[in-house]
């Protein structure tokens, strides 16, 4: 593991990123790397903690959220979500995907736990956004990459939800990212704390995830990194900066994407995961939640029909998981996700390993980009 520094400073070096922090775990051998700077500009050294928007790993950190209520009895995977999202009760669907907005039927079944967890619940995005249904997503709910201020409080953010007709009907079809923030709807109702507080009682403060939450605090500014957009010449754009829209808690906390995080913290949620629910003596989640977190639930059809999976990707809650090897770091079984943010993290049963790699530039499409996919291979290579 001596070489990781060596992985992310070639990428500082070529510019694809000014910093970033790595962690590569394997049984009680733990290596931690920075390199690079918080900022383009190099005023800042990075650091071990330094503090990241993980974007959508905060997706699996919600699922988890959503099974430790099911554990204490709130709710079941086959449960409709109407009684806590009245919203959804009589949810419409476009008749055909590419149908206009008007052009809709009554959802033939109600939509359960079990199909936001999995994302089939007929709300998010397909591989192609020009579909009719997919732009109010955009400019009503807010789905492009995190902007946390920029987005209403949850009871307004569900109304204005109710009024977009969903573009499959409930289980039919694999969509991605909204169906997470409207977990995290039904887990702050369903548990009569807001999203913030349960995840810091249950989650947390548990695992002792002491720099994860919706915004960093002042007096933690200083280990803020700066948030980036590369542009078509290579040059690094700031999107958001410290002191920006994660400096004081939003009105919506998104499940999707709206965490912020360090390396050592998502390591501690990861290793409660390969450690089978349990975090020493106190087990947070079950053997069995957590198998079912990270088991793929999708058909080989719903799969191959999003455009938005690499190949050889299936789904759990609110992670993907590897179901067959396509490249050298696609061990089956292994769990995690990416967020757009430039953030990876992985958990990989089958050697042990929790493999976490945080940046500060934001991707421009699906495909992963050569910073993680250097990461991901210097991991397979142990």
């Amino acid at each position: 593991m001596s070489t990781l520094r060596e992985v992310l400073e070639k990428h500082v070096r070529e510019g694809s990123v000014p910093g970033a922090v790595a962690l590569v775990a394997r049984g009680d051998r733990v290596d931690v790397q920075a390199a690079g700077s918080a900022d383009a500009g190099g005023g800042t050294p990075m650091a071990p903690d330094s503090i990241f928007r993980i974007a959508s790993l905060t997706k699996p950190i919600a699922a988890a959220a959503a099974m430790m209520l099911i554990e204490d009895g709130r709710f079941g995977l086959d449960d409709p979500v109407a009684p806590w999202l009245p919203e959804l009760a009589s949810a419409m669907v476009v008749r055909t995907p590419d149908s206009p907005l008007g052009d809709v039927v009554p959802a033939d079944r109600p939509i359960t736990v079990s199909d936001l967890l999995t994302f089939r619940a007929g709300y998010g995005f397909p591989s192609d956004f020009s579909l009719p249904a997919v732009a109010p997503l955009f400019s009503e709910l807010k789905q492009a990459p995190p902007q946390p201020q920029a987005v209403a409080a949850p009871d307004a953010w569900m109304a204005a939800l109710a009024r977009i007709p969903m573009l499959y009907q409930p289980g039919e079809a694999w969509l991605y990212n909204a169906c997470s923030d409207i977990l995290g709807v039904l887990i702050a109702r369903a548990c009569g704390q807001s999203l913030p507080e349960f995840l810091a009682e249950r989650l947390f403060e548990p695992l002792g995830m002491t720099d994860t939450g919706f915004y960093v605090p002042a007096q933690k500014l200083h280990r803020f990194t700066s948030y980036y957009r590369a542009g078509e010449a290579g040059n690094l754009a700031l999107v958001d900066a410290p002191d920006g829209q994660w400096s004081s808690m939003p009105d919506f906390p998104s499940a999707a994407g709206g965490l912020v995080s360090t390396a050592a913290d998502w390591y501690a949620f990861g290793r409660m995961l390969l450690d089978g629910g349990t975090v020493g003596d106190r087990a947070l989640l079950t053997p069995g939640s957590v198998r079912q977190m990270t088991t793929d639930h999708l058909t080989p059809a719903q799969r191959r029909a999003s455009g938005l999976f690499t190949e050889g990707q299936g789904w759990g809650f609110g992670g993907s998981v590897d179901v067959e090897r396509t490249d050298p770091w696609n061990v089956p079984g292994r769990y995690g996700w990416v967020g757009g943010t430039g953030t990876t993290a992985h958990i990989i049963p089958a050697t042990g390993a929790v493999a976490i790699m945080l940046s500060q530039v934001e991707m421009t499409g699906p495909k992963p980009p050569a910073t993680m996919r250097d990461f991901w291979r210097h991991v397979a290579a142990g």
